[in-house]
């Protein structure tokens, strides 16, 4: 499972994220994802931590911190939902 850390600062790098999670325990991966037009972050990621014990303990922490002057929303991530096709015109 993985956490979702929103309203994150466009400034924010996968190794401030690393860093930040790691005092809960050890993070497996981060995933920050990017706009595909712009390049830039798009303000929230993935956190994948190595036990839940670990991640529920980041998450009563981290839900709610201000980090890099905004306050963060983390939670338990959601399973991707499939999106049908657009249809471009």
């Amino acid at each position: 499972m993985s956490i979702y850390v929103g309203n994150l600062s466009y400034q924010v790098t996968e190794e401030d994220l690393k860093m930040a999670f790691s005092q809960y325990g050890t993070v497996n991966r981060v995933q920050l994802p990017t706009d595909r037009e712009t390049g830039r972050p798009r303000g929230f990621a993935f956190v994948e931590m190595e036990g839940d014990d670990q991640e529920t303990k980041a998450i009563e922490a981290l839900d709610g911190a201000e980090w890099m002057g905004r306050a963060l929303k983390v939670n338990k991530a959601k399973p991707r939902e499939e999106r049908s096709p657009s249809r471009g015109s």
